[in-house]
C-alpha cells in the first residue's frame, strides 16, 4: 500500500541535508519512504490511501537506546539511596520475576514510548530469573510493531564471587553464551528495514568477570551486525570497585577485554575523563546520554557537549523504568538540552561578597542537537543506516504531532524546537516500518485498557509471592 500524508505543517527530515520544509508532503509505499517534500510535488504523487496532517510536525520516529523494561514493576521505589543501595534492595524483588511479568512489563514499556514519539528501541534485559527470556521482549516487539534491538545482558559474579549482585539473581556464564548465540541464530535479522535484531550486553563491571567480557565480544564478532552494549562509569562507587579489583578504571577494564570500537555502545560514561574521551571517539565507541536517570539518582552530569564535540557519537536513553520512572523520549530530550545547560563550565568564586557556585551556558546544547541524538545519533549507535532520517530508501519510521493543542500554543515561530522545549504532548500518529501503529492518539495493535489490568495483576502476584 502506498499512502501520502499531505498538507504537513513542518516537516523535519533529519536527512543529511538536515531539510525542513513547510507545506511538504510524504509518500511511503510499503516498509520504505519513496518521497518527501514540497506539497506542491510530492503531495500530488499516486496514492492508495491519504493522510491529511494539517497543524501537525512530521519527523522520523525517535529512537531510544538505553532501557530496561521489566523495571516498571518496581517504579518509584527506593527514591532517595544512592545506586548500589537502589540495585540491593531492588535485586531480591526482581529474582522474582518469571517470563509472564517480563512480557507485561515489556508491553507496558514500548506502548509508552511509542506514545511519546519512539518507535525503535533497545531494551537491556539482563536479570532472568526463573523461566524469563529474552523472547518474551522480542514477541512483545512483533506483535506491537516496535522496531527492537533486544539485549541479552547478563549478571554472572554474585556476591559470594565478589560481585554486587545476590546469587540468586546471576547465571552460569556457559548458559549465558549458548542463550547468546541461540538467540542470534533465531532472531538476528540483518536485512534492510530489519525489525528485530540481537545485542549482546553482559550487565557492568561489577556484575559479570573480564571473561565474559571477552567471550561475549568474540562470540558477537562472528555474526555480522551484532553489537555490543554496557553500563560504564555511571557512579563514583563504580570506578572505586574496579581500581580495587581490577586495578585500572572502569574505561580502562573495557579496553583490556576488547570492549572499545565502532561495534560497542556503553550505558551512562558520567566520569569519563579527557583522555578516556579521545579513546571513544579514536576507536569509535558511542554513549548514551540518560538524562533523567543521571538526576534522578543523583549521579552526575555526562560530559554530552564535550563528547559530541570530540567526535563522539552520543544517543539518548529513558533508562530504566525504576530509575527514571518514566519512558517519554520528547522530555529525555528536553532533559539531555536543559541539564547540559546547567553543567558546570566554569567557577564563580566563593568568597565574601563574591558569586558562588558554578555557572553553566545556554549554548551548551540546542534543540536541535538534542533532537539529532534522538535520531541520527541513536541511528548509528545501533548500527542502523535505515532509520533516524526521512528520506527515500529509508524505513517508514515517521511520527506526527499536533501543533493545534495547549502545551503547543505559540510555537509557530520554530514547531521543531518546540517538541523539546514545550509540552507535555503525545503523538497523534505513528508508522514504523510503513504499518500505522498510532491513529488519532490511539493504538491500532494494542489493547492499553487489557494492558494496565494485566500489569496491575502482574505487580499483585509478584509483590504476594
Amino acid at each position: 500500500m502506498r499512502t501520502l500524508l499531505t498538507n504537513i505543517a513542518h516537516l523535519a527530515c533529519f536527512d543529511d541535508a538536515r531539510t525542513e520544509i513547510t507545506d511538504a508532503a510524504v509518500l511511503i509505499d510499503g516498509t520504505g519512504i519513496v518521497a518527501a517534500g514540497p506539497m506542491a510535488t510530492v503531495g500530488l504523487m499516486p496514492a492508495d490511501r491519504k493522510v491529511d496532517l494539517t497543524d501537525h510536525i512530521v519527523m522520523p520516529g525517535l529512537i531510544n537506546t538505553h532501557h530496561h523494561m521489566y523495571q516498571n514493576l518496581t517504579r518509584v521505589m527506593v527514591q532517595d539511596d544512592e545506586l548500589f543501595v537502589w540495585l540491593k534492595t531492588l535485586y531480591p524483588i526482581w529474582a522474582r520475576l518469571d517470563d509472564a511479568a517480563i512480557r507485561v512489563s515489556a508491553q507496558m514499556a514500548m506502548a509508552e514510548l511509542m506514545a511519546s514519539g519512539c518507535t525503535t528501541s533497545s531494551d537491556h534485559l539482563y536479570i532472568l530469573p526463573n523461566d524469563c527470556t529474552l523472547d518474551a521482549t522480542i514477541h512483545v516487539a512483533t506483535e506491537m510493531g516496535m522496531r527492537f534491538h533486544a539485549a541479552r545482558g547478563a549478571m554472572s559474579r554474585g556476591e559470594s564471587k565478589g560481585g554486587l549482585p545476590p546469587d540468586s539473581c546471576v547465571e552460569d556464564e556457559e548458559d549465558i553464551l549458548r542463550d547468546a548465540e541461540r538467540l542470534i541464530h533465531r532472531y538476528h535479522d540483518m536485512s534492510p528495514h530489519a525489525m528485530t535484531r540481537i545485542v549482546l550486553a553482559p550487565c557492568s563491571p561489577f556484575s559479570v568477570t573480564p571473561g565474559l567480557m571477552r567471550d561475549a565480544a568474540a562470540l558477537a564478532r562472528q555474526h555480522p551486525g551484532v553489537r555490543l552494549h554496557s553500563h560504564i562509569a555511571e557512579v563514583l562507587d563504580e570506578e572505586t570497585y574496579c581500581q580495587q579489583i581490577y586495578g585500572m578504571r572502569s574505561v580502562g577494564f573495557a579496553e583490556s577485554v576488547g570492549w572499545l570500537g565502532d561495534d560497542v555502545w556503553f550505558a551512562h560514561a558520567i566520569f569519563l575523563n579527557d583522555a578516556e574521551i579521545a579513546l571513544f571517539a579514536q576507536t569509535g565507541t558511542g554513549a548514551t546520554f540518560c538524562p533523567s536517570a543521571h538526576m534522578r539518582c543523583g549521579l552526575g552530569i555526562m560530559r554530552a557537549r564535550e563528547m559530541l564535540d570530540a567526535g563522539v557519537t552520543v544517543g539518548l536513553g529513558v533508562d530504566g523504568s525504576a530509575s527514571n520512572d518514566t519512558s517519554n523520549m520528547f522530555l529525555e530530550a528536553r532533559m539531555a538540552q536543559l541539564l547540559q545547560r546547567v553543567a558546570p563550565a566554569r567557577y564563580l568564586s566563593a568568597t565574601p561578597g563574591g558569586r558562588g557556585g558554578f555557572g553553566g551556558t545556554p549554548t551548551a546544547l540546542s534543540a536541535r542537537e538534542a533532537l539529532t541524538m534522538a535520531t541520527r545519533g541513536g541511528a548509528k549507535l545501533l548500527g542502523r543506516d535505515d532509520v533516524g532520517q526521512i528520506a527515500p530508501g529509508m524505513a517508514a519510521d515517521v511520527i506526527a504531532i499536533n501543533l493545534n493543542q495547549l502545551g503547543l500554543a505559540g510555537t509557530m515561530r520554530d514547531p521543531l524546537a518546540a517538541l523539546v522545549m514545550c509540552g507535555p504532548f503525545k503523538v497523534d500518529h505513528s508508522w514504523i516500518n510503513g504499518v500505522q501503529v498510532i491513529d488519532k492518539g490511539a493504538f491500532t495493535r494494542f489493547d492499553l485498557g487489557q494492558g494496565l489490568a494485566d500489569h496491575r495483576a502482574t505487580m499483585r502476584r509478584i509483590y504476594d509471592a
